[in-house]
Order: C-alpha cells, then sequence, then structure tokens
C-alpha cells in the first residue's frame, strides 16, 4: 500500500461510484487522504467495511439533504449509528427549488445530526449549504458544535459576510476546482485562515470540460489555489496535507 502522497479529497462518494472496492482501492494506490461520505445512514456500514481495510480513506456517516423528503425517518439510525464512528457526512441543507419543498424537514433532520454531534462532541462533519448558507450557520452557532467538533464546510458558496462569520466560528472549508472559478471560492481563499483550507472533489459530481473528475484528482484545485495564494503547488500540496494531517490529529 503506498504512503501518503500528500494528496487530500476531504469530500467525495466513493459508494456512488460504479465499482466500491475499486474506488477505495484507486484512493489508497494513489495514497490519497479521502473521506467518502455516505448519503444515507443505511449505506454507512458496507462503506466502514471497506474503510477499516483501507490505508487512506475514512468514511463518514451522513444524510443527505436532497434525500431527506424521503429517507428523513434514517435520522433515528443515525444517531445510533454515530457513537461508531469519528466522521461525519454528508449532512446539511439544501434550499434549491428540487427540494425546498422538504426544507422544513430538512431543518429538523439538520437540527438533530448537528445537535447530536454537538453532544458527543469529537466529531469531524462535512456540511452541504446550497443556498442556504446563513440557516446552516445559525443552526452550527445555536448547536455550539464548533466548541468540539469540527465542522467542514463543502462546497461553500456565501457571500463575504457569511464567510467571515463562518471564519470565527471556526469551521474549516473543502475547494474543489469549479468553486476557484466563482468569486465566492476565491473569496474563501482570500478570507480564510491559509490552515483552514482543504481540497476535496465531490467525486463523480464535479466536472471539468465535460470530463469527471475523480477521486483524489485535486492537481488542478492545487494549481488554483497556490495562484491565489502566491505559494508554489509544492508548498500549496504541503500546506493542504498538513492541515489535513492536524484536523485529524495525525503526525
Amino acid at each position: 500500500m503506498k504512503e501518503s502522497s500528500g494528496l487530500v479529497d476531504f469530500h467525495c462518494h466513493l459508494d456512488l461510484l460504479p465499482d466500491l472496492e475499486t474506488a477505495y482501492q484507486r484512493c489508497d494506490e494513489i495514497g490519497c487522504t479521502t473521506l467518502t461520505m455516505t448519503t444515507t445512514p443505511k449505506a454507512f456500514p458496507r462503506n466502514r467495511v471497506f474503510a477499516e481495510r483501507s490505508t487512506h480513506v475514512r468514511a463518514a456517516l451522513g444524510l443527505h439533504p436532497q434525500l431527506v423528503s424521503e429517507r428523513g425517518h434514517e435520522i433515528e439510525l443515525f444517531e445510533q449509528l454515530l457513537p461508531s464512528t469519528r466522521y461525519v457526512g454528508e449532512i446539511g441543507l439544501d434550499a434549491g427549488k428540487q427540494f425546498y419543498s422538504s426544507f422544513a424537514e430538512q431543518q429538523r433532520v439538520f437540527d438533530r445530526a448537528i445537535a447530536a454531534c454537538a453532544d458527543q462532541g469529537e466529531k469531524i462533519i462535512s456540511v452541504h449549504s446550497a443556498r442556504c448558507a446563513r440557516k446552516v450557520l445559525d443552526v452550527i452557532e445555536s448547536r455550539s458544535v464548533t466548541d468540539s467538533c469540527q465542522v467542514i464546510l463543502h462546497w461553500f458558496s456565501a457571500g463575504k459576510a457569511e464567510i467571515d462569520r463562518a471564519v470565527r466560528l471556526g469551521c474549516w472549508f473543502s475547494i474543489n476546482q469549479r468553486m476557484m472559478a466563482s468569486p465566492s471560492g476565491l473569496s474563501i481563499i482570500e478570507q480564510a485562515p491559509r490552515e483552514s483550507l482543504l481540497t476535496e472533489t465531490d467525486a463523480p459530481f464535479l466536472e471539468i470540460e465535460k470530463c469527471r473528475v475523480e477521486p483524489g484528482e485535486v492537481s488542478g484545485t492545487l494549481a488554483l489555489i497556490a495562484n491565489a495564494l502566491d505559494l508554489t503547488d509544492i508548498e500549496t500540496r504541503s500546506l493542504i496535507a498538513s492541515n489535513a494531517r492536524r484536523l485529524l490529529d495525525e503526525k
């Protein structure tokens, strides 16, 4: 098994790729520190089995907001499984038109998930916040979850005020290549402490020039972050790898 390469993919969905075992193996072969999401609690146990065999992949327990209308009742299973894992994701809120009809239920489920994490403490949580950055931060702040847990805002798209608020709350930010083409993504790089930055792919959902980005393919993101921070590629890769190690409490 390859040693860590310094690559970091802190938000992807290995179990949504055609072959789960191959997806895990690929991350290990390239030495990429990977946090893979689950979209329902029922998907977590199988992912955990693969993660326990893996050197570089951690599996997170999730209940995706886009599935809450159908699977919101699984919050009870989420709470039952939560003590067994340090990693949580993907959870959050989605106020997009397609999912807004379930927004009240999303808020109930997200608040309950964050409250459980805050109560247990020592969780690393990847949070979805489509078109509702303020409401997501409201829950994070009201539950004081960042006092005992590490919250990573995945693909965070917000104005400068919300970015500043997220920084004050102690949130981390996982950045992908498409984000770097948006004013919001660039604002995160400008406003957030560089020690709070991580890279992600959101595989298999991210495409660049009509090509699907695979898990661990973060070189394009690293190059753009390097340019924005006026660092070399090597310095940027070292920064992100160091951030991941610190987050995971690894030497």
